[in-house]
């Protein structure tokens, strides 16, 4: 079974970095979609950043173009997020996900993806 877990959401001011992690077991497909998502009070779900785990060049939201880096590390089957110059708008829980199958609607649609964890908060204040 398929099984995602976040870890390092926290509290920071307005300029700040954190680092998200999500460990990955369960599964043995190859060259997979993985993404970071976000979701805000009120707000639909958002795709920040996605890569494939065979290579290429990741993907990222418009939003967080130049502060915000995804990356992975296979040996650990693990999908990490630096964010760095942090602002107050990216206040939300994060998610980390994985696709398998099911319709394709692009990297960063959230429809594109059937599993997830189950979240990890970011607060930034100003």
């Amino acid at each position: 079974q398929v099984q995602l877990v976040e870890s390092g959401g926290g509290s920071v001011q307005a300029g700040g970095s954190l680092r998200l992690s999500c460990a990955a077991s369960g599964y043995t497909w190859s060259n997979i979609w993985m993404g970071w998502f976000r979701q805000a009070p009120g707000k639909e779900r958002e795709g920040v950043a996605a890569l494939t785990t065979g290579g290429g060049d990741p993907v990222y939201a418009d939003s967080v173009q130049g502060r915000l880096t995804i990356s992975q590390d296979n040996a650990k089957n693990t999908l990490y997020l630096q964010m760095n110059t942090l602002k107050p708008e990216d206040t939300a829980m994060y998610y980390c996900a994985l696709r398998s199958r099911g319709r394709w609607n692009g990297p960063l649609a959230a429809t594109s993806f059937n599993y997830w964890g189950q979240g990890t908060q970011v607060t930034v204040s100003s």
